[in-house]
């Protein structure tokens, strides 16, 4: 569970709530038009830019902004040099028992195992991060397309509003009801796009990032134990991806 993300949502949610509530009724901030417009009306505009089996992954794709797994650089590190010293003594057999929680590290290392060339292993797996770049890219988009629309949709509501009110200005009973889709479309819209769509945009593309460096961390590690370079050489050379004060690099050999 990512708790930045559900405790940053749910605060602003929160507190916008409660200015709400501090204002007077609640209620008066439901109205049924103004709901159709900007939340059914953004969605299905997101949803003509993307073909059906793509926006049907949305709420996946979503998902992974509050529930993500991803293993920690310096694991990785650890698990690299470890079977780096087993491929040194044992030979890349010895990694076939080797358990491994990564599936992208276990396709790498079942190639070694298998025996395939270092310019075959380095396509393989730099096609499947692109590859992963894409999916990710996909979701990023789509959540970029709702934080465009969501607005655009609010200013439309806002226009039918003003004109259902400009049309009835000899009933002042239809005055209220059209200023209010008027304005009540254009928080919406606001609401959608900067409290919702944008802050998991920004959280998913922080997740391809992550998954991204993991991904070049791991096929460095598997070209490296291919090369039979030294455990601590490989050390080394991961520790490249951490940030400058978790650089502890080990110089003692082995």
């Amino acid at each position: 569970m990512d708790l930045a993300t559900l405790i940053g949502m749910l605060g602003a949610i929160g507190f916008i709530v409660m200015a709400m509530i501090l204002g007077g009724d609640i209620s008066m901030f439901v109205d049924t038009q103004s709901i159709l417009i900007v939340f059914c009306g953004s969605i299905f505009v997101v949803l003509s830019n993307y073909n059906l089996g793509q926006f049907f992954t949305i709420g996946k794709i979503i998902g992974k902004a509050f529930m993500f797994k991803l293993e920690k650089p310096e694991e990785l590190i650890e698990k690299s040099v470890e079977m780096a010293d087993a491929a040194r003594k044992g030979g890349f057999l010895a990694l076939e028992e080797a358990e491994i929680s990564n599936a992208f590290m276990q396709k790498g290392v079942d190639m070694l195992v298998d025996g395939h060339d270092a310019d075959v292993v380095r396509a393989t797996m730099q096609k499947d991060i692109s590859l992963t770049t894409e999916r990710h890219d996909t979701g990023v988009g789509m959540l970029g397309a709702l934080a465009e629309v969501a607005p655009a949709m609010g200013m439309i509501g806002t226009l039918i509003g003003l004109v259902a009110m400009l049309s009835n200005m000899d009933d002042p009973k239809a005055i209220g009801p059209a200023m209010a889709v008027a304005l009540l479309t254009t928080l919406y819209g606001a609401f959608l796009a900067n409290v919702i769509a944008i802050p998991i945009s920004n959280k998913l593309s922080l997740r391809m990032a992550e998954e991204k460096l993991n991904q070049e961390l791991i096929l460095d590690a598997v070209l490296g134990i291919q090369d039979g370079q030294n455990p601590r050489v490989i050390e080394g050379l991961l520790k490249n991806y951490l940030a400058e004060s978790k650089r502890k690099i080990d110089t003692t050999e082995e």
